[in-house]
């Protein structure tokens, strides 16, 4: 007895669902329901897209991306990507912070004593490059199909996901 992959109905042989319309691809898409009568979930929302594409997609619109992959796919190289991601993103603003405040300190000092405080403002550029070359990176990596983890984050998120 074949069932339908999206939405259980019983297809029989047909290409077709006779209620969603959905595919079946042959005998081979179709799976066998389980003791419950209700047929088992066998592919992901985001099946359609290849692993890499979908790790790459994971760090384009930032964490937002990342959280919706995380939630959607089953796949671990890309529920991976997902989280470290997100991961990412919480440090690049954790490290932005981070630098402000330095940076205010310092322009502070250096007004108290009587030096050029502004030159630290010059180094914003260097760490929004820094930024964002590490994310293209990232995005490469994964459109390589290589799990990189970062050095301080990828640990607790390749933990995170495995659970």
């Amino acid at each position: 007895m074949a069932f339908c992959r999206a939405c259980g109905q019983d297809v029989g042989g047909a290409a077709f669902c006779p209620k969603c319309g959905a595919a079946q691809g042959g005998g081979s898409a179709s799976a066998a329901a389980p003791a419950g009568g209700v047929p088992a979930a066998t592919a992901s929302g985001t099946e359609g897209i290849a692993e890499n594409v979908a790790g790459l997609l994971c760090y384009l619109f930032g964490w937002l991306s990342g959280l919706i992959f995380l939630l959607i796919d089953k796949r671990p190289f890309v529920r991976f990507h997902g989280a470290q991601s997100i991961a990412f993103n919480i440090a690049a603003i954790v490290v932005s912070i981070a630098f402000w405040i330095l940076v205010a300190i310092f322009t502070f000092l250096a007004a108290l004593m009587h030096l050029p405080g502004f030159l630290a403002f010059l180094l914003w550029p260097l760490v929004g490059i820094l930024i964002c070359a590490t994310w293209i990176y990232l995005m490469v990596k994964a459109f390589q199909h290589e799990k990189f983890k970062l050095p301080i984050i990828g640990d607790m998120v390749e933990k995170m996901v495995a659970q």
